[in-house]
């Protein structure tokens, strides 16, 4: 099992349907999870997945429409159930947080787990962690909603030819790493920059300067396809995207793998979605997602 994985738990848009549950997305990043925007649905979508309670980290949601937080009682019902070891923070917009707590309490329960509520009040970090940082993002939408992203930190590759020629091998090399410089030598000497890792969530929004923001340079980019191109004006008007906007952002943005999901049911064909985001010159890896499926991040260039 990769590391780092995506695993889509839902992907319907507004309603579920026969084949697709309501929206839920958890990433694996190293032993952490986190879980976006759990719609209807989700904790039974966990079971089949594999993913329990214990896995998660952070809730991140995007905003209070039903298809992204009605899944939130169960949830938040099912960490303290199985009274999950670790603190459990739960991101959402802060406009919202009266939706937040009636959610929380919809119904008696004994809280046995820290869930610590840290909502979003604007654009900027949320989280720092060794790991990566978390970020979100102002979206377009009739509702106030963010996107997020998360950023791992540059680190620094090796390069044995250059560590050969200044003489560095076995345990110095680590403590050329650790210290930044052995006999002389520093690190930029026989390294050179790791560039982190980057993954963006995007979900219900029009195209604006916070969809851009999110996407610039992830490597694993999971963003809303609600409609397709020929419904652009139904689109802009209920505050989504169409398969072809998200491709030219993906295009813009140097995305590597992109992630299409949250389908109207309007639609019977799913390569058509992948049909409009490759007309609009997206020609990295792309997956019109469905139910169960699992993405691993892509793997350092």
């Amino acid at each position: 099992m990769s590391a780092r994985e995506l695993i889509v738990l839902g992907t319907a848009g507004q309603v579920p349907t026969r084949h697709r549950n309501h929206n839920g997305y958890l990433l694996r990043w190293d032993g952490e999870g986190l879980l976006f925007d759990p719609g209807e649905g989700t904790q039974r979508q966990m079971l089949r997945a594999g993913v329990a309670a214990h896995d998660l980290n952070r809730i991140c949601v995007t905003h209070f429409h039903g298809d992204h937080a009605l899944g939130l009682p169960g949830v938040i019902q099912r960490v303290n159930l199985d009274r999950v070891p670790h603190e459990v923070t739960a991101h959402y917009p802060l406009s919202g947080r009266h939706f937040f707590e009636r959610l929380r309490y919809s119904t008696a329960y004994r809280e046995t787990v820290a869930l610590t509520e840290a909502p979003v009040a604007g654009d900027g970090v949320l989280a720092t962690t060794p790991a990566y940082t978390l970020e979100a993002r102002r979206l377009s939408h009739p509702v106030e909603s963010f996107g997020y992203r998360l950023v791992e930190p540059d680190g620094r590759r090796m390069l044995p030819e250059r560590l050969a020629a200044h003489g560095i091998h076995g345990p110095d090399v680590g403590l050329l790493h650790r210290e930044g410089s052995l006999r002389g030598v520093t690190l930029g000497d026989v390294s050179e920059v790791r560039r982190g890792q980057r993954f963006a969530f995007v979900m219900d929004t029009r195209l604006c300067d916070g969809v851009d923001a999110l996407a610039e340079g992830c490597d694993l980019l999971v963003i809303e396809a609600t409609f397709l191109d020929g419904d652009h004006r139904l689109a802009s008007e209920h505050g989504h995207l169409t398969a072809g906007q998200a491709g030219r952002v993906a295009r813009e943005a140097g995305v590597r793998h992109l992630v299409l999901t949250h389908f109207s049911q309007r639609y019977a064909d799913p390569a058509a979605f992948e049909r409009e985001a490759r007309a609009a010159g997206f020609d990295g890896e792309l997956t019109v997602a469905h139910d169960l499926v699992r993405v691993p991040v892509p793997r350092r260039r």
